[in-house]
């Protein structure tokens, strides 16, 4: 099972529309519309902590994460009201997983209930009085072809399909509901992400438009952009030449971010799983030292991926009343053992840093 995880950093970049509704699979990483529960999950829709009003989905990413046996979705949801925006603590960002077996697990068990005969439960045949192992032509039997000799399994033959029966019963037991929802809830217009690596990306060329707005910029701020050297997922203690330059606004910080996404300025999400997030400002406090432990395990949380400026625009309302967010990025921390139990039956919470945008216009 392929997976995001690794140093390199990923781009995501809007697809087409999802037609038909905002369902779809739960593999699939996508905006807007509503959360696709994982098999077994069972989703209450979460309400903001600070207003309690519903909130309203904002991605999806399908992120197994390598030598992991596990599918595993992340669910971003944010507070649509404007009094909420910018607040960390109205986001929630709720993780899912299921083995990769679990899915096979009834099938196999189904394939398994064929190959079962009334021969296989010749010790019990036997409390009833019967001397020998019916054969294919008892009544009653399941016949798996004239010419098979008749066998009786041993006990431990007959404990294995027992746990077979169980399984399939542990395993309908421990199907989820899916997605609940008291009321109905906002939605945005879903479609799909489709996904890149940032290395490649900026081999492309033919971004015009991009570039046009770009010079703008450095005229407007007066810095020129292409002399800074930047870095994500970088090593500490790395000279860079921003520093060097003081931009009109007093951010370098910005400048850094406007520089490395230039090459691609339509990206909607950026991937780099236990990497460096890349700010578009400096934070007023230490945030990553200060972010929470996983409350299941205790272990640290690590920066997975990040959402960017250009997917505020391209979230629409699905419904006739207007419903948005805004944000200048919004950073992802998840667990680092990304721990989970197989009778887990709702998803793990995970935490959010709400950074907003200094500059918005420049993304409008």
């Amino acid at each position: 099972m392929s997976g995001w995880a690794g140093p390199r950093v990923l781009l995501g970049i809007r697809d087409a529309a999802i037609e038909g509704g905002s369902r779809c699979s739960w593999d699939t990483s996508k905006a807007g519309g509503t959360p696709d529960c994982v098999p077994g999950i069972t989703m209450r829709y979460p309400d903001c902590s600070q207003c309690t009003s519903p909130l309203i989905h904002v991605v999806q990413v399908y992120c197994p994460l390598e030598d992991s046996p596990y599918h595993r979705t992340i669910n971003v949801l944010a507070c649509p009201r404007p009094g909420c925006w910018g607040r960390s603590e109205s986001w929630k960002v709720l993780r899912s997983q299921c083995e990769e077996t679990t899915q096979k697990l009834e099938t196999r068990t189904e394939n398994a209930l064929v190959s079962m005969t009334a021969r296989d439960w010749c010790d019990e045949a036997d409390d009833w009085g019967a001397e020998d192992c019916p054969g294919p032509d008892t009544e009653g039997s399941v016949s798996l072809g004239a010419a098979e000799p008749t066998h009786c399994p041993s006990d431990g033959e007959v404990r294995v399909q027992t746990s077979r029966l169980e399984a399939l019963s542990l395993q309908e037991k421990a199907q989820g509901m899916g997605l609940v929802t008291q009321t109905p809830v906002p939605a945005f217009q879903p479609f799909y992400i489709s996904v890149m690596e940032e290395e490649e990306r900026s081999l492309a060329t033919g971004f015009s438009h991009e570039q046009k707005l770009l010079r703008e910029y450095q005229q407007r701020e007066g810095v020129n952009v292409e002399e800074l050297a930047v870095s994500s997922c970088e090593d500490e203690g790395v000279t860079e030449k921003y520093e060097k330059v003081k931009a009109r606004h007093g951010d370098r910080t910005f400048v850094k971010f406007m520089k490395r996404i230039s090459s691609c300025p339509e990206q909607i999400l950026r991937y780099c799983w236990n990497g460096s997030p890349l700010l578009i400002s400096s934070p007023t406090m230490a945030f990553e030292s200060a972010m929470p432990v996983c409350e299941t395990c205790a272990s640290p949380r690590v920066f997975e991926f990040q959402l960017m400026p250009a997917l505020v625009n391209m979230l629409k309302s699905a419904a006739t009343e207007e419903a948005s967010v805004e944000f200048g990025t919004v950073l992802i921390y998840t667990c680092e053992r990304s721990c989970w139990r197989p009778s887990n039956q709702s998803p793990l919470e995970e935490r959010a840093f709400v950074q907003g945008d200094p500059d918005q216009r420049f993304f409008r």
